[in-house]
């Protein structure tokens, strides 16, 4: 039976009719899926626009027509082999992406002005024989292009002062806002009054710098919160409603309420929690425990949301539904730790604490100073510009922001990318590394374990027989020889798969099924981790042992993390034995099993309390709120995309090396910081007793603070040639480990 749709409440309309539906798009591969999906709609009656967003991966649909059906445009492309999902933009999404496009036009408009003022300026600086006339064309041509420039771009300083004013206090943004805003008025003055100098080029080049400083600290501080609003949009947003005649209607989980029933198909993510009604069924609930094996669930059981159904149908009657299941909880502990984590104070705001009162002090002292001495008020106030443009806070503004975007381009060539602006600093603070277990000390996929004792051509037509089912267990035999071919097979429901080689039957499955309970129970008691997947071709047959693995460098990480002077812990969702296990086989005495997230994140908040900086790795939607709570956090590039997204980074690969390389290579950031940061002191206790002097002028400050901007970013450039001492391999040898076949055995 084909489920009917209900999706009219999640359609906009505007006030001149037109009706807008945007739906995250699963399947697209390629960007020549665009044309495909745009094409394959077009001809759908009363469909205006399809367009296609390739990036994020959404879908666009505009109509105006009443005879337009929504539902006929997801069931053709479910024909191509897409599937929709209702997604709705966050309103904080939207946020991020104007700003980030606000502050990269004011830039641009900075940088334009500033560049087109030095010009003029240079002709007026090297004139020797310029006529007055001259000379105050340019000033008068400089202050067109200067004034309505600064407006715009200065905008993004202009109101961070008046709101700090307006609360009664002093942020770093104060002091640059008077330079600029003293050196255009001054300069206006002059140029009326036919002087020899103006300063509309100090001013555009002070904007130009700070803009520069604070776009690219907006672009490391935006996080992907697209791919975590497109994850929210594709984890199950429609129910299947069984209505009181059996008849299946899709519905948004926000109109299914505790009661009703529900139907779940095998492959299917629950959409709700709930009791199993009827039917019986294999869960994987890994996303939302970290439990590994699956639970078998039957009429009677408790199911939640996110949870994959592998084999039966279940009809579940909700107890809970949007906004209040298990996975709700974990996003809102996410939240929670997300915010509490948004309160750090970076390295360069807890010295702007200090600098920006000093700044003020000091230019103001300078004008009082001077007046006192019988100098002109026109003279003491441009000696004061003098002092504000040479304290103004350029190198202060870049000695992060240019480390960490350099810092960042050699993590990334290490295989690691980063999420947060302020990850750099916390990373060289960190002093605990907790991990998770599954998927994370552990390889994220199951493996064969035992491949090495089978027969080579046995394995390969196993893992070309395993190539037609989605079993995770036969995409673990799949995975021995990636490049097979798929055997055309039938599959028998809960058995496993058949197909004829060579006229002979060839059967990969339960033991059972395969003819091999007696060689299975030969094996004797296994590891609670083992599973078998059976194999059988005429004659020749064999018993696969798939587990989880350690990854291949498990063992060295954690001596090396120990090496640096680091507490390690483990903290997992799965089993108390296979934790146990882990941990033995590692060395790490501080461990925990069988933890719910919030347990997770108690603990690491007592960790907290008692002092540590603990960084967290953890690769599963459970480890999310956990991630958040760290004092920073990194995740494998297997892990869940909310997971990505609530990380500070991601590593690349399948070796944990990553981990202690990014350690390594933040704690010498780190030092680049404290490097950049002297040196715009040391600039500042040379620079500015000459400006109070009066021995410089607006335009040498200007000059001047360019130079201490170029030193610092200079000096920033030797984070791109930082390598720890465990960085073993670029990037392209992260992505091959990631690509290529790996040593089952190692892990053993």
């Amino acid at each position: 039976m084909t489920a009917a749709f209900d999706f009219e409440s999640l359609v906009t309309r505007s006030e001149d009719g037109a009706r807008r539906f945007e739906a995250a798009v699963d399947g697209m591969t390629c960007a020549a899926c665009i044309g495909e999906i745009e094409q394959g709609l077009a001809d759908l009656p009363g469909l205006d626009h399809a367009r296609v967003n390739y990036t994020n991966r959404r879908l666009a649909l505009e109509w105006r027509d009443e005879s337009f059906d929504l539902a006929a445009a997801f069931e053709r492309l479910r024909r191509m082999g897409y599937k929709l999902h209702p997604f709705e933009l966050a309103e904080s999404e939207r946020e991020e992406i104007e700003t980030s496009r606000w502050l990269l036009r004011c830039l641009a408009i900075a940088g334009f002005a500033a560049m087109n003022i030095m010009l003029l300026s240079v002709g007026v600086w090297f004139g020797v024989d310029i006529e007055p006339s001259t000379r105050d064309l340019f000033h008068g041509v400089s202050a067109l292009i200067a004034l309505p420039a600064a407006a715009f771009a200065g905008q993004p300083f202009f109101k961070s002062a008046f709101a700090a004013l307006r609360a009664g206090r002093l942020n770093m943004d104060v002091p640059i806002s008077l330079g600029v805003l003293l050196a255009l008025g001054m300069s206006v003055y002059e140029t009326l009054t036919h002087a020899e100098h103006a300063y509309f080029d100090s001013a555009t080049m002070l904007l130009t710098f700070l803009l520069l400083g604070r776009f690219l600290d907006h672009a490391m501080r935006r996080k992907t919160r697209a791919v975590a609003a497109n994850l929210a949009a594709l984890r199950a947003p429609l129910a299947c409603r069984l209505s009181a005649d059996g008849a299946e209607t899709l519905t948004p989980l926000a109109k299914i309420a505790p009661g009703d029933i529900v139907r779940v198909r095998p492959g299917e993510r629950l959409p709700v929690d709930g009791i199993v009604a009827t039917g019986a069924s294999q869960l994987d609930e890994s996303l939302i425990t970290g439990e590994t094996k699956r639970r078998g669930v039957a009429s009677g059981d408790l199911v939640y949301a996110g949870s994959l159904n592998y084999d039966g149908a279940l009809t579940i009657r909700v107890e809970a539904a949007s906004g209040a299941t298990l996975l709700d909880d974990i996003e809102r502990l996410l939240e929670k730790a997300t915010n509490a984590r948004s309160r750090y104070v970076r390295l360069a705001d807890r010295v702007s604490r200090l600098y920006a009162p000093m700044v003020h002090l000091a230019a103001l002292s300078t004008a009082l100073f001077w007046m006192w001495r019988g100098a002109t008020f026109h003279d003491a106030l441009i000696t004061a510009i003098c002092v504000l443009i040479i304290t103004c806070p350029c190198a202060l503004a870049l000695a992060v922001p240019a480390v960490q975007v350099v810092a960042s381009g050699a993590l990334f060539r290490a295989g690691v990318l980063l999420n947060s602006a302020d990850a750099i600093e916390r990373l060289a603070d960190a002093d605990t590394v907790v991990f998770d277990k599954t998927g994370t000390l552990t390889a994220p996929e199951p493996r064969v374990v035992n491949a090495s004792k089978v027969d080579a051509s046995l394995m390969d037509l196993a893992a070309r027989l395993a190539r037609a089912s989605s079993h995770p267990l036969a995409r673990a035999v799949a995975r021995q020889r990636p490049n097979a071919a798929a055997l055309e097979a039938r599959e028998e429901h809960g058995l496993g798969v058949s197909a004829m080689v060579d006229g002979v039957e060839a059967r990969l499955g339960s033991a059972r099924f395969c003819g091999l309970e007696g060689e299975a129970a030969n094996l004797g008691a296994l590891d609670a981790d083992v599973s078998l997947v059976a194999f059988r071709h005429g004659d020749m047959a064999a018993l696969f042992q798939v587990r989880q693995t350690l990854r291949s460098d498990a063992v060295e990480t954690i001596e090396a993390l120990k090496a640096l002077g680091v507490s390690i812990e483990i903290l997992s969702g799965d089993r108390v034995e296979a934790v146990e296990g882990i941990a033995k086989a590692l060395g790490v005495e501080q461990w925990s099993g069988a933890l719910k997230p919030a347990d997770k994140v108690a603990r690491l908040d007592s960790l907290r309390a008692a002092g540590r900086k603990t960084l967290m790795v953890g690769d599963g939607l459970n480890d999310a709120p956990a991630l958040a709570s760290a004092y920073v956090s990194i995740s494998p590039i297997e892990a869940t995309q909310i997971t990505q997204a609530a990380a500070d980074a991601v590593f690349l690969g399948e070796r944990l090396a990553p981990v202690v390389t990014t350690l390594e290579l933040a704690r010498k950031a780190r030092a680049l910081m404290r490097e950049n940061l002297g040196l715009s002191v040391i600039y500042n206790v040379f620079a500015v007793p000459l400006a109070m002097a009066g021995w410089l002028t607006p335009l040498i400050a200007a000059a001047a603070m360019s130079g201490s901007s170029i030193l610092v970013t200079v000096n920033a450039l030797r984070a791109g040639g930082l390598r720890g001492a465990s960085q073993e391999s670029e990037r392209d040898s992260a992505l091959g480990d990631a690509r290529g076949a790996p040593n089952l055995e190692a892990a053993e």
